[in-house]
């Protein structure tokens, strides 16, 4: 096992360089499956959760080869199976894009109920609306979602909640399905978009993400080709709040700064310099911080897997704030973590109630969960003294090399073998 060592105090300066979207690249390599031929996938990250999602691919018959450390190429031309082995299944949450691209490919799939962080219940009945729209019959068996179909058919479907992962799978199967699938209410995140980016350079027709409504134009054949992944939004803000955090200066690189909107104007408003550039963003920590009320909503909103991280930074801030939690029921698990630190922080609910402390305490803390564990990396380097955290496996899943780019900054900072 292993921990990370973090010695506070320290202002992060430098330049660092965001990495490709892990919540794009676990939608993506799915897609894969439904491209009859080779396609190329740049910008990919190293992270536990594509690996994870590798092995599945070729446990399906896919072969997958790492061109360098950043480039995949994917063949699933001899895919023949429609079910993946549970144990690697329940270790991601986006496992369950495999019902999308193995329904769309096959009109069939066989899936355990995802894993990952565990935040409360993950409702599919959206995704399984989607499903039964396009012609599917779904049914549980345990913790196994059986999907069949004879053909999928174009409909339009409205979903009932804003959901990402309902959003991604629908696009996935409807896109080989014969006519035009219309869905409304959809996610607008930005891993959305280029899933449906990813898709349409394939050969598919998908039209309007990144809004209200998708349409979908069922083609009969991917044929594969070459795509980028996107910059991880969720990683440049996390070193976007850990600049401020230290009151240090970081430039942070490769990112697309309208992704970014929500993040920059609340570090602006507790009292960052933020600068914006054309594919990067410079944050400045300045001298002390004043508190803000913050509510997680989907894409444009600000994002609930930036909520840790930002409470780490409003506990020292001056004055009361509010984080109230508009995703999901249980993320505020690592606040307990932070009370051992010396926060002060009462959760109601979905809701947080922060008043700033003059500084953290270092301490033993856990990484609860993948963002909570980036939040206890912040709250480290802003802390007086040594803070060890463990169950660092949660943040190796999302984030590649977080360690050497902290040290690259300044940071004083290390894994160890316990």
């Amino acid at each position: 096992m292993e921990k990370i060592v973090v010695k506070g105090g320290k202002p992060l300066c430098g330049e660092v360089t965001v990495s490709g979207a892990k919540n794009a690249a676990v939608a993506i390599i799915p897609a894969a499956i439904l491209v009859d031929g080779v396609c190329t996938i740049e910008n990919v990250p190293n992270i536990k959760d594509v690996q994870v999602i590798v092995k599945i691919l070729e446990y399906l018959g896919a072969s997958v080869t790492y061109l360098d450390s950043y480039t995949l190429q994917i063949d699933s031309r001899n895919v023949k199976k429609d079910s993946a082995p549970h144990d690697l299944m329940r270790k991601m949450r986006a496992s369950y894009y495999l019902l999308g691209a193995l329904l769309g490919r096959f009109c069939k799939a066989n899936v355990t109920m995802p894993g990952g962080c565990y935040f409360g219940t993950r409702p599919i009945d959206q995704h399984i609306k989607g499903f039964e729209a396009l012609g599917a019959v779904v049914r549980q068996d345990g913790g196994v979602i059986v999907v069949e179909a004879e053909k999928l058919c174009g409909t339009n479907i409205y979903l009932d909640t804003v959901s990402v992962g309902a959003t991604i799978n629908i696009i996935l199967a409807a896109a080989l399905a014969e006519g035009t699938t219309t869905i409304e209410n959809v996610a607008k995140e930005p891993h959305i978009v280029d899933l449906a980016n990813f898709l349409n350079a394939m050969g598919a027709n998908i039209k309007g993400a990144g809004t209200d409504v998708i349409r979908i134009k069922g083609v009969s054949k991917l044929s594969g080709g070459t795509y980028s992944i996107i910059p991880d939004q969720i990683e440049a803000g996390t070193f976007m709040v850990a600049a401020a955090a230290t009151g240090g200066n970081v430039l942070v690189k490769n990112i697309i700064p309208k992704h970014m909107e929500s993040v920059s104007a609340k570090l602006t408003e507790v009292g960052a310099k933020v600068t914006v550039f054309d594919d990067s963003i410079r944050v400045e920590g300045g001298s002390g911080h004043s508190g803000a009320n913050i509510k997680t909503l989907p894409y444009p909103g600000f994002p609930t897997d930036m909520q840790p991280q930002i409470v780490c930074l409003l506990s020292v801030a001056s004055g009361n704030s509010i984080v109230t939690e508009g995703v999901w029921d249980n993320r505020f698990q690592y606040v307990g973590e932070l009370l051992r630190m010396g926060a002060n922080i009462r959760v109601e609910g979905k809701t947080a109630f922060i008043t700033g402390v003059s500084h953290l305490a270092g301490a033993p803390v856990r990484a609860t969960d993948l963002r909570g564990g980036a939040g206890m990396v912040i709250a480290g380097l802003m802390a007086k003294g040594t803070t060890e955290i463990t169950d660092i496996e949660h943040i190796d899943r999302g984030y590649e090399n977080m360690v050497e780019k902290f040290k690259a900054l300044g940071a004083d900072i290390c894994r160890v073998s316990e």
